[in-house]
């Protein structure tokens, strides 16, 4: 049977990001480690620091949250989805694949490659996201009481492999014969999306002070909101109209450039302005890849423009 632990791990870091991704991610932290007890006695930092770059940072804060209730309640991972889902960070999708691959309970995982299989199999032309209770349905009936784990994993490696987005190889698909959309000839078209509203665009100001040594001034974020708990430079808020300048500290600012990063909900276009001062308690050696994505690309942008600056 495989490890309720591992497999919670695996689904947590999967949530919005792809295989090739996560996997470094993985390997690194089940080397760091390789049981929920020793993951719920980690640092917060460290956890944090290894988790940068992978994005949606909530998930590294109720992933520490969720290794902790495991590990005080004996360590070990409830069986069934309603306990899963008491945990913090696990909601439906994720409690039904843990139940399903951890203890092959008939649970019914649906997650977006499961819904393209399914819209397709019945050519279900309802757009997304008012077809999801219809395509959920489909799924539950299709679930096996024998081996649900199994199917679980095949139906939605079905998706990501062979009944791909936007090019579905329905010639060597294990159930073409019965796929409504391939007979309709509607696989490409389907499953349906109603358009979504453009992305709001917000901008901010990071501030990026390097000493001679070539530390630079890092601080912590607060842990609620976005990038919540995680290392950053100092900066403004980040609103839709320009921001107010913020500055940490007072020095010669001079802006270094713009750097622009999507998130979820919105794209954020952020001018770094770099400035060298004396020693200072407080920074550190330039660590990129210890900080979120935007910061990173901020942090590099702004050591850059320093370094042309000599």
């Amino acid at each position: 049977m495989p490890d309720p632990y591992r497999v919670w791990l695996s689904e947590i870091m999967l949530q919005q990001t792809t295989v090739a991704a996560a996997a470094p991610y993985f390997a690194r932290f089940t080397a760091l480690w390789p049981r929920v007890e020793d993951l719920a006695a980690a640092p917060d930092a460290q956890v944090m620091a290894e988790w940068a770059g992978l994005g949606y940072y909530a998930r590294a804060r109720n992933l520490l949250a969720c290794a902790r209730a495991v590990a005080a309640g004996g360590g070990a991972f409830p069986t069934s989805e309603e306990g899963l889902r008491a945990l913090p960070g696990i909601g439906p999708y994720t409690a039904a694949a843990i139940a399903a691959i951890a203890f092959d309970a008939p649970a019914v995982v649906v997650d977006g490659n499961v819904e393209r299989v399914m819209a397709r199999l019945h050519a279900e032309a309802t757009p997304l996201p008012a077809a999801k209770p219809r395509l959920t349905a489909l799924a539950a009936r299709h679930t096996p009481t024998h081996r649900p784990g199994d199917y679980a994993q095949a139906v939605m490696d079905l998706g990501a492999t062979i009944c791909t987005p936007r090019r579905p190889a329905c010639g060597i698909c294990p159930v073409m014969e019965p796929c409504a959309a391939r007979r309709e000839g509607l696989a490409k078209q389907l499953p349906a999306k109603t358009p979504k509203a453009p992305k709001p665009v917000r901008q901010g100001i990071a501030y990026l002070a390097c000493d001679p040594s070539g530390q630079i001034f890092l601080e912590r974020r607060p842990n609620r909101g976005l990038l919540g708990g995680m290392l950053g430079l100092p900066g403004t808020e980040w609103s839709e109209a320009p921001p107010a300048p913020a500055l940490p500290f007072a020095a010669n600012w001079k802006v270094a450039g713009q750097v622009r990063h999507t998130f979820t909900h919105f794209h954020l276009l952020l001018t770094v302005e770099v400035a060298r001062v004396a020693t200072a308690p407080g920074f550190v050696p330039p660590e990129p890849d210890a900080l979120p994505t935007v910061m990173r690309k901020a942090v590099v942008m702004g050591l850059d423009a320093l370094h042309n600056q000599t």
